[in-house]
């Protein structure tokens, strides 16, 4: 990782936003930045303005952050992810939990779309991560120790809080909108899982796959961030689906699923607020 760049890029988003003061944060993934309309936006920066971050490659991710507040939480929204299969490194990926730690986030949200392995998590579902499997064969920790990350070898034993992953559910419960559990497998992409690859996945716990989000949780575990992680499911994994594959089918089971992801986000975020040592 570049740490003059990720230093110079808190910066720059002080700089912007100078009287934020956020202990709430969300990283939207594919198909999931229209959640951003159910938050009070009070300002808004182009990820092409932060150094280290740059422009999205992937359709279906914003590419802006945003400052705004929901439920009377100030929270940090990136809207939209960098990707570890893009080739740039870990320096864009790892940016959003490096700046939002230095700005004082305490919790995070991560997001991302999957494909199902379970049969039972069907196109339109939302699963809560109860674990991942790192899937990618690298880790954004490999390198020398920065003490921004906490201790050399951080715990991976409770990467996803059950406090918050219980206020999830629970506002899942009270929209009558069921959520499913389940565990992530993150493979390093670009392009989609084999047959053989999926069947290897399900043999060894996995739920759900995707190409993300799992970097970012070990990063923001190992900077001592509480976090819970929320899947939209857009389609059956390679072996289960008889369809070939294509990121348009993971946008548009998102732009369907929207009402639902956004009203779930609201109520979640009422539950933070509950919380005594928000």
């Amino acid at each position: 990782m570049d740490y003059p760049l990720l230093e110079k890029a808190t910066q720059v988003i002080q700089a912007a936003f100078p009287s934020a003061r956020p202990a709430f944060a969300m990283i939207l993934g594919s198909g999931w930045s229209d959640v951003a309309g159910a938050f009070h936006v009070r300002g808004e920066l182009g990820y092409e303005t932060i150094p280290g971050l740059g422009r999205t490659g992937v359709v279906g991710h914003a590419g802006k952050l945003l400052w705004g507040d929901l439920a009377g939480l100030e929270t940090l929204i990136f809207q939209g992810r960098r990707h570890y299969y893009e080739g740039e490194g870990w320096t864009p990926v790892a940016l959003p939990v490096f700046a939002m730690k230095h700005l004082g986030v305490r919790r995070l949200l991560l997001t991302n779309a999957a494909g199902g392995i379970r049969r039972d998590l069907v196109p339109g579902t939302l699963m809560i991560l109860s674990d991942h499997i790192n899937g990618m064969g690298v880790n954004p920790l490999v390198g020398p120790h920065h003490p921004h990350w906490g201790p050399r070898f951080p715990d991976m034993s409770h990467v996803y809080s059950s406090r918050l992953s219980t206020l999830l559910r629970k506002a899942g419960e009270e929209l009558k909108l069921p959520i499913s559990e389940g565990v992530y497998y993150a493979a390093s992409g670009p392009s989609y899982e084999t047959p053989a690859e999926i069947k290897a996945y399900r043999t060894l716990g996995a739920d759900a796959v995707g190409m993300s989000t799992v970097p970012e949780a070990i990063l923001a575990r190992a900077a001592g961030i509480e976090l819970a992680g929320l899947s939209c499911i857009t389609n059956a994994a390679a072996g289960i689906s008889t369809e070939n594959l294509s990121h348009e089918e993971v946008t548009e089971t998102t732009r369907q699923t929207m009402p639902l992801m956004k009203r779930l986000i609201q109520a979640y975020w009422s539950k933070l607020a509950e919380l005594a040592d928000r």
